[in-house]
């Protein structure tokens, strides 16, 4: 693996735990009389549940105030949900809204100028440093990851390379001809390019690339050993989500490797338990839950983000991290009364060698029994293998499976690139063909 230099720190980064916690206090007062005094959602709600902005004296006080969900937020569609002015919006992003409507936020131009040095500072605790070239892959547009990248790289004085999603074979390209240092891109279509990379004879691991700064989506243990020793970089997880601010709300350290560090001088976390919102201690597993700390635009409020994660201890820096996520609270999927997440079944693919990344679950029901099937591919490498070697991977992934997670499944193991791609984000994991 490809080494990278030792990681500098801002100061807030190394500050002792009380005086962070002092700074988290001051912040949060202000926010939650920010949003109470200029988003009529904000007042509504907390006078309904009881609660004032002077009410909060500890970071403790923080779980008597009401949470924020997505329903909140398509509820004040488009703009509902702002503590400014629309004309002192510069930037408006949003969701998808594949759903229902999309999920719409806006910054200030402060806002933006603090996206960019939070963005700079995770890409500098991933090894990155100024004068390095950065191969931005995430989708350009109202998704807020291809501009959270790009700015972000741009303040830490990188040179960017605009690439956005899609065209994999340019993609491939464009990484041989310029020699980037760092991508940032989604796990899986990461797992695209390499594909494509040895489908043109390339070795992964002889691509100049170091740094793989990589999310949008849940991805395994499993998966950072394989991206790290087929394309011979270090990979590391960036956390965020449009909400909260975008891209960079917390991110691995490459020395450690152990889990993105919050940003906690600008993002207040939590765990709850998803079922009765209780706050749950450091170390619980639980639903993560966010309040900025200094937005101006749109303060969120407990945002229930659905990410199952937990809080874990200071290492690298000293803000607390957060685990790998292991799914969303509202991505289960119960099959025959067992909760199964699509990374569990992740994990079991990525430990045979001879299998893709690429896979697919697909849910039917017959009569009144769920049905479980699950698409995989093999590698371009093992493309070679004919109908029954392939039946005999399909034979240990479905023991597997059932050994593991507990599920019967059909498994399909097919040749290489037939497992439905994704051009320009997140991986479609699940199809869910059941009549609710």
């Amino acid at each position: 693996m490809k080494t990278t230099a030792k990681v500098g720190r801002d100061p807030i980064e190394h500050a002792s735990a009380d005086e962070l916690r002092s700074l988290q206090l001051e912040r949060l007062k202000w926010s939650l009389r920010h949003a109470y005094d200029n988003v009529p959602h904000y007042k509504a709600r907390f006078d309904e549940a009881g609660v004032h902005p002077d009410d909060l004296k500890d970071l403790s006080d923080l779980a008597r105030f009401p949470f924020t969900t997505k329903h909140d937020l398509r509820q004040n569609y488009p703009f509902g949900m702002f503590a400014v002015p629309r004309s002192n919006i510069a930037r408006v992003h949003a969701s998808s809204g594949t759903t229902g409507k999309p999920t719409v936020v806006g910054y200030t131009a402060a806002d933006i100028d603090t996206w960019a040095n939070l963005v700079a500072r995770s890409i500098w605790a991933s090894g990155g440093r100024p004068g390095d070239m950065v191969h931005v892959a995430y989708g350009y547009g109202l998704f807020t990851g291809g501009l959270g990248a790009h700015y972000g790289a741009e303040r830490l004085g990188c040179t960017v390379v605009p690439m956005s999603g899609g065209q994999t074979e340019k993609q491939v390209q464009l990484i041989q001809d310029f020699k980037p240092d760092i991508i940032m891109v989604t796990p899986s279509y990461f797992c695209n390019i390499l594909e494509e990379m040895v489908r043109e004879g390339i070795d992964p691991a002889c691509s100049s690339l170091r740094i793989g700064i990589f999310g949008a989506e849940p991805w395994t243990g499993q998966m950072r050993a394989d991206i790290e020793s087929r394309a011979g970089i270090d990979a590391v997880d960036i956390y965020g989500l449009s909400e909260v601010m975008g891209p960079g709300v917390a991110m691995e350290c490459v020395e450690s490797k152990d889990g993105p560090v919050i940003w906690e001088d600008h993002f207040y976390p939590e765990i709850i338990d998803p079922v009765t919102g209780q706050v749950l201690p450091d170390g619980s597993d639980g639903e993560l839950v966010f309040t900025s700390l200094t937005k101006q635009a749109m303060p969120i409020i407990r945002y229930r983000t659905r990410d199952l994660t937990r809080l874990l201890p200071p290492t690298s820096r000293s803000m607390r991290r957060m685990d790998k996520i292991t799914g969303r609270s509202d991505d289960m999927l119960i099959v025959r009364g067992v909760n199964l997440f699509p990374t569990q079944v992740e994990e079991l693919v990525l430990k045979m060698p001879e299998l893709a990344a690429q896979y697919q679950l697909v849910l039917t029901r017959s009569g009144n029994l769920d049905e479980l099937e699950i698409l995989t591919e093999v590698r371009p490498e093992y493309d070679h293998l004919g109908g029954d070697e392939r039946d005999v991977l399909a034979q240990k992934l479905r023991h597997a499976v059932k050994t593991y997670i507990g599920v019967s499944a059909r498994v399909i193991v097919q040749t290489a690139g037939l497992v439905e791609r994704t051009l320009t984000g997140k991986a479609r994991r699940v199809i869910d063909k059941r009549s609710h």
